[in-house]
């Protein structure tokens, strides 16, 4: 029997210098966690539908000290149950026409909320799925960390590609099966790790690491492949494994600029 395998790439990181058509149809979702203003923008020019949890907006309005350049930045949607948004920033952004609903269900969260949005945008247009990046979720409270990373290893059977991105890393949820995740060694840096989330154990092969494994148990009670590393002359890794494991890579610098202004802009918010 035929393995099928997934191939995964983060073109999206590029932003608009390296997004073609295909790649600019995903969605983003803004968390209340902190993230730089470069990062906000290469995401949102990687994207064509954005929206923010709850006290998102408060993140996205404080990224702008300009008003003509946070005018450049609506949101299409604001979501949740609203207990953590600001009066002047829900206030400013639905004088500039931007929906701001709330859902007071205590039986989902303000990411989960925002999902549920995507799934009726996408029901009304007769979509297909929209690929969908996370700008936070894998920094903060530790609590909130294990909501993203329980979510988004739930969501696998419903959704086929979720990213979280933070200013660090980059992490997202491989299935059972073969994977091979296309190295952009321009945006990605040099650790990596596989981890083992939501299952007692896998069985991990791998090839294009600078640690490899062969047919090799991984759980939280044994091994965990973490601060592994990628390989400069390797622009392939190969995953095989036998149950779910979050993959995660760090960030390279985006902000090396010697510019004071792009060196404020990558000051998390």
């Amino acid at each position: 029997m035929t393995t099928r395998t997934t191939t995964w790439n983060v073109n999206f990181l590029r932003g608009s210098q390296g997004t073609d058509p295909v790649d600019s149809r995903h969605v983003l979702i803004i968390l209340n966690q902190p993230f730089s203003l470069s990062l906000l923008h290469r995401l949102w020019s990687s994207t064509e539908w954005r929206c923010c949890a709850d006290g998102g907006a408060n993140r996205l309005f404080d990224s702008f000290q300009d008003t003509q350049d946070r005018a450049k930045f609506l949101p299409d949607l604001i979501k949740g149950d609203l207990d953590s948004i600001r009066p002047d920033v829900w206030a400013y952004y639905e004088s500039l026409g931007v929906p701001v609903i709330r859902d007071d269900s205590q039986d989902s969260t303000d990411l989960m909320k925002c999902m549920s949005a995507l799934e009726e945008l996408e029901k009304s247009a007769n979509s297909p799925q929209y690929p969908v990046i996370l700008l936070g979720g894998l920094s903060g409270r530790l609590d909130q960390t294990i909501h993203t990373l329980s979510y988004l290893h739930k969501l696998r059977k419903k959704r086929a590609r979720v990213f979280a991105v933070t200013d660090d890393n980059i992490g997202w949820v491989l299935d059972d099966g073969e994977h091979e995740i296309e190295i952009d060694h321009s945006v990605l840096g040099r650790t990596c790790g596989l981890l083992p989330v939501g299952v007692d154990f896998t069985i991990l092969s791998t090839s294009g690491l600078r640690w490899n494994l062969t047919d090799h148990p991984s759980s939280f009670d044994g091994l965990v492949s973490t601060s592994n590393h990628l390989v400069d002359e390797e622009n392939i890794v190969w995953i095989k494994t036998s149950k779910a494991i979050w993959w995660t890579v760090e960030l390279k610098n985006i902000c090396s600029s010697t510019n004071q202004k792009t060196r404020d802009d990558c000051k998390p918010l």
